[in-house]
């Protein structure tokens, strides 16, 4: 995100902001080349949604709304995750903890029982690997399939706000929210996945899980007669909720590779400036190959045993806006 400093105030005006990449290309094509980037392919790839429902009673809402007030309608009920930055293992995340096993193949193991993990793009150990006996298929020139059963469990909390209109001496329109913890839930699904060879390669196919959720709230009956009591006295809500939580899971199979991208270059951001340092050290690396120059490399006529003087003149003819003829 770029910020603009003008007479030593943020720039800021909205809650909201726009992020800036530092890539920039005028579109001209001669500034594109060519760049090895070592990266994950994405062999084999399925998707699985899955859904549940879990009640809650006699949640307590916030704030009170004073003596003797009364909610006249619903406008709107909306749900989100709880997520505390403060501490990643707060009990109260909204956490899915999916759990795979496999069969036709296996995860590979340290020796001690556990499957060896290894860094995804994610930068996280978020990856399996795997073995399994592919020679069969290895022969066809196809993949191996494999089977698996996931189980998926769901624990934490949810944060629901309901927007009511309120009849105390006027009417009002009000927030209220609670951190509502739901029952855990387990659900269950299988899926197949194929694998490459193990043999005819330097790493081994990857496993990949990864898994979000939502969630949809409303009153358990639609009723607010029935879903919400309110203390005359002190004016505290309480409401039964029904949760829907919908969950997407996609199981990916992973091998690394080697890929030829074309480039139009490295970013460039624009700092903020300093009024005491007039010089910065660089960030990355400088690229000091020659295919990183901006003139594409020269082409040579393997066919022909005379002298390349003839392709540095077409490349001269094609690659360079000044030259409009080219002399005989």
């Amino acid at each position: 995100m770029s910020t603009n400093l003008e007479n030593g105030t943020l720039g800021i005006t909205d809650r909201c902001c726009e992020a800036n990449t530092g890539c920039e290309w005028d579109g001209t094509l001669r500034k594109v080349r060519t760049e090895p980037i070592f990266v994950q392919k994405v062999y084999d790839a399925t998707l699985v949604n899955l859904q549940a429902l879990t009640n809650s009673n006699n949640v307590r809402f916030s704030p009170n709304l004073g003596p003797n007030a009364r909610i006249v309608r619903v406008v709107d009920i909306r749900c989100r995750k709880f997520f505390n930055p403060e501490n990643i293992n707060d009990p109260r995340n909204l956490m899915i903890d999916p759990e795979t096993h496999l069969s036709g193949g296996s995860f590979v193991k340290d020796g001690k029982g556990k499957p060896v993990e290894v860094i995804g793009p994610d930068g996280l150990r978020s990856e399996k690997l795997i073995y399994a006996d592919t020679s069969e298929c290895d022969e066809e020139g196809k993949g191996t399939p494999i089977f698996g059963t996931q189980i998926v469990r769901i624990s934490g909390n949810i944060v629901v706000e309901m927007d009511v209109v309120v009849q105390t001496t006027r009417r009002r329109n009000i927030t209220l929210t609670a951190n509502v913890p739901i029952n855990p839930v387990e659900l269950t699904n299988f899926f197949e996945l194929c694998i490459p060879s193990v043999n005819d390669a330097a790493f081994l196919p990857r496993f990949a899980e990864f898994c979000n959720i939502n969630c949809e709230t409303r009153l358990a009956t639609n009723s607010i007669s029935r879903d919400i009591t309110i203390n005359p006295e002190t004016g505290e809500v309480r409401a039964n909720l029904i949760t829907a939580l919908c969950i997407a899971c996609e199981k990916k199979i992973i091998v690394p590779v080697q890929l030829c991208v074309l480039s139009t270059g490295f970013p460039e951001l624009s700092p903020i400036v300093s009024p005491i340092c007039s010089t910065f050290p660089t960030l990355f690396p400088r690229q000091i190959d020659e295919s990183g120059s901006n003139k594409p490399p020269r082409r040579r006529n393997f066919l022909s045993l005379e002298d390349d003087s003839t392709e540095e003149t077409l490349d001269a003819f094609e690659y360079n806006d000044t030259v409009e003829e080219v002399e005989e």
